[in-house]
């Protein structure tokens, strides 16, 4: 280690046991608290600083060995404004207010340098990445400036700019120290009376049963005491799955080595922005007159037992045949970086997630248990904003923001423990960082974790498959092509032979593009077959729950938004509210007749309802409606049928002919209208029929036991040949459902009290927008103008 990391290092440890001196910590551990907070990193730090701020003031912190010990210490501290969503570009902004505010507020400066952020293009594609980039910052606020390379050499004159295809520049861009941010945000927060305790393990976390089956958080135990308390915090970074562990939680990440390093002097290099070159695999951070240089490599190291109790402020030896890409694109980037010399090397334990996102919120099946974990070498920019986030979901029940792309709840509850999954995802995740984020980009890594019953059927006739979350769900189809995902090859990294001829891969490279991708025509066909004739939508992926038991009435009558006490035989489409009153899930509701079931449904006595969630959520549809049995005591029995049960959607204006063939229910309007659901047989398997359309089409949802669904699948394929049905997929069926503006949880409905432009902000017209920094006219629309009577669903 370096004297120059040496003294750093000890510095950051004097300064926590000096600042926790200072500060007069109390010797022991109070009996209660109102939340505990396991480690003393970024985001430990501002999740105290937040709960504080909203009131919380009974609240501990427990850091193992000293504030910023583990990861935060060695962190580059980079801070980037623009992000792809707009959620992400709020947290910044407010983590970066934060941050200029902080010495004013505490007298401790947490070194905020703003000396701008410079994003380098070399083609096309990645330009109009950044173009998106910019206009979605423009919405918030964020100023930045697409440069041309004569612009850039004049900004930076020490960059190479021969291949430079263009830049994006954002002034407000910086840097901050995490020693100084850390002490800053702890004493603010024990200015409020919270308490922060180093030198303080824990051994335990003890759960109590609550109801439903349920457990809850009841206390923990260290080697200084223990508290009661009902709230846990896992703040712990890449030792998250331990603290898990104690709990009987899983925690879905994956610990890498990460590196930089850090370069002798450059001369004219001072108050030069810092530099993101994606696509030569590094970032370059101004260090006063030096560089420091990072980025992220196709073959990480991985983590598995080597994150020992004595490492909170140890590093590893960096690895240069893994880090080497990274100098070669520095020295492309800033030639003079070749002469420089290295002058020290930080290679630290990071935590990483299958999709890049930190983990947050509250456990589905620990209630008190929160997660704030898996920053993916973003703690220090992204701590702010997901403190201020977390704290709200402990105090208010949810964020003010839509934080579903983080949340625990986003992962399929099998997949969360699944070592090979969460491995495989986690290292595509951290391989891609820095690649161009396409509209329909997918996964090759932790394919095939969950088919269902018509994948087999389904790839045999062209279907290209998307994953979602580990579910394969059909994205197009093109007639004739097999291209099934295969196991993982880490892109013949680790010495895996990398696979030859592969045609998955291929066609997904072919489709990433913004704009119309090689396989547009297809998809509108398929489009067509359903506007004009019939198409069949494999969506099984859906969650399928059914509720019952002596309060079902009331518990539907609780968490729905819609009136559900209606006949049997009625499906009625429904919201649930958070206690914000933001909407955390859409999904459809159907009401049962207890003598009339399929065999594969759970017999109850008194009302009962089937519920189907998308596919995407349906794991916080079904959280949800778990958290709201277990606070209101309902006297219910939910049953998880998704795994047991296929979705075959029989959407167009032929499929009332098509179905008709098979069963001997009418399907009249007058006696099967829309929004209602029977029981009929199909191909001699029984199912049960929902009229219901996402496509906006006449249609049904035929919802099948597994073992049924090969059958009646065939049997309704064969039955529309006539009419020339299609398959088609969710590439299809999102542009379907967009013209009739049938908006779907997660995409279009989202869990905000409110947004930037609401409906009531939009009027009809003709307008100039900007999109990708160019001006293009639109008509606007305030009711589809397709179909807007809704006289193709009859």
């Amino acid at each position: 280690m370096s004297r120059l990391l040496l003294a750093a290092r000890n510095r950051l440890k004097w300064a926590s046991r000096n600042f926790a001196s200072a500060a007069g910590l109390q010797q022991g551990l109070p009996e209660t608290a109102d939340a505990v907070i396991i480690g003393g990193g970024s985001i430990g730090c501002n999740t105290l600083y937040h709960l504080t701020k909203l009131g919380m003031t009974n609240v501990i912190l427990l850091e193992k060995h000293s504030l910023t010990a583990g990861t935060t210490w060695h962190t580059a501290g980079l801070l980037w404004r623009l992000r792809p969503s707009d959620t992400e570009i709020q947290l910044l902004a407010h983590g970066r207010n934060l941050i200029k505010g902080l010495e004013q507020e505490t007298g401790v400066a947490p070194g905020w340098i703003e000396n701008g952020g410079l994003f380098i293009a070399s083609s096309k594609p990645r330009l109009d990445e950044y173009k998106r980039l910019k206009t979605i910052g423009h919405d918030f606020g964020v100023v930045s400036h697409v440069l041309t390379p004569e612009e850039t050499k004049r900004l930076y004159p020490l960059m190479n700019v021969e291949d430079v295809y263009g830049t994006l520049y954002s002034p407000g861009d910086g840097t901050i120290d995490p020693a100084g941010y850390c002490q800053a945000l702890t004493r603010a927060a024990k200015g409020k009376g919270a308490q922060v305790y180093e030198s303080c393990s824990l051994t335990g976390i003890q759960t109590t049963e609550s109801w439903a089956g349920g457990r809850k958080v009841s206390r923990v135990d260290t080697n200084l005491g223990s508290v009661k308390t009902e709230c846990v915090i896992n703040c712990s970074g890449a030792w998250a799955p331990k603290i898990g562990d104690l709990a009987g939680v899983a925690v879905p990440l994956t610990a890498m080595k990460h590196a930089y390093v850090l370069t002798e002097r450059i001369e004219g290099i001072q108050n030069m922005p810092n530099v993101r070159d994606h696509d030569s695999s590094v970032y370059m951070k101004l260090q006063g007159d030096a560089l420091a240089l990072g980025g992220y490599e196709e073959h990480p190291v991985f983590l598995e037992q080597v994150l020992g109790d004595d490492f909170a402020f140890s590093l590893y030896e960096l690895d240069w045949d893994v880090f080497g890409c990274h100098i070669k694109g520095a020295i492309n980037r800033v030639p003079v970086v070749e002469a420089t010399g290295i002058k020290s090397t930080v290679c630290g334990p990071e935590s990483f997630t299958p999709d890049h996102k930190p983990i947050m919120g509250e456990d589905p099946g620990l209630q008190g248990f929160y997660h704030g974990c898996a920053m993916n070498s973003a703690g220090m920019m992204l701590g702010g904003g997901c403190g201020w986030q977390l704290a709200e979901w402990v105090i208010q029940g949810r964020p003010s923001l839509d934080m579903f792309g983080y949340d625990i709840r986003r992962f399929h509850p099998n997949l969360i423990r699944n070592r090979k999954w969460v491995t495989e995802r986690s290292h595509e995740a951290y391989a891609k960082n820095y690649s161009i984020v396409f509209p329909h980009d997918e996964p090759l890594a932790g394919r095939n974790a969950n088919k269902g019953p018509l994948y087999e059927t389904l790839l045999s006739q062209g279907c290209v498959y998307q994953d979602r979350q580990g579910f394969e769900r059909p994205g197009w189809f093109l007639p004739g092509t097999m291209a099934p995902p295969l196991d993982y090859d880490y892109y013949g990294s680790y010495q895996i032979p990398k696979h030859a001829n592969y045609v998955y891969k291929d066609l997904l490279g072919s489709d990433y593009t913004f704009d119309f991708p090689p396989h547009h025509k297809q998809i509108a066909e398929q489009c067509k077959a359903c506007r004009t004739s019939a198409a069949v939508f494999d969506m099984s992926y859906f969650g399928k729950f059914y509720l019952s038991g002596p309060d079902a009435q009331k518990c539907a009558d609780y968490v729905f938004t819609n009136n559900v006490q209606r006949q049997p035989g009625t499906s009625i489409y429904s919201c649930m509210l958070n206690p914000r009153g933001g909407i955390e899930s859409d999904l459809t509701v159907s009401v049962l007749d207890n003598s009339q079931l399929l065999p594969c449904e759970p017999k109850f006595q008194g009302p009962g309802f089937y519920v189907a969630a998308g596919g995407g959520s349906w794991n916080q549809a079904l959280s949800h409606i778990m958290s709201v049995v277990r606070q209101q005591k309902f006297d219910v029995q939910v049953h998880n049928a998704t795994n047991d049960m296929a979705l075959i959607s029989l959407q167009g204006p032929k499929s009332r002919d098509i179905l008709q063939k098979l069963v001997d229910v009418d399907l009249s309007n007058d006696n099967f209208p829309f929004s209602t659901n029977k029981i009929a047989t199909v191909a001699g398997r029984l199912v049960r029929l929902l009229r219901l359309t996402f496509a906006g089409e006449l249609g049904w949802e035929l919802h099948v036991p597994n073992e049924s669904a090969v059958q009646v699948y065939h049997a309704v394929m064969a039955a529309g040949k006539p009419f020339g049905i299609a398959n088609a997929g969710y590439r299809a069926l999102d542009c379907l459902s967009i013209e009739k503006v049938i908006l779907f949880a997660g995409m279009y409905i989202r869990s905000l009290d409110n947004t930037p432009i609401s409906t009531h902000d939009i009027k009809e017209g003709s307008y100039e927008l900007e999109i990708m920094c160019d001006k293009v006219k639109a008509q606007v629309h305030t009711k589809s103008p397709f179909d807007p009577t809704n006289q193709r669903i009859q």
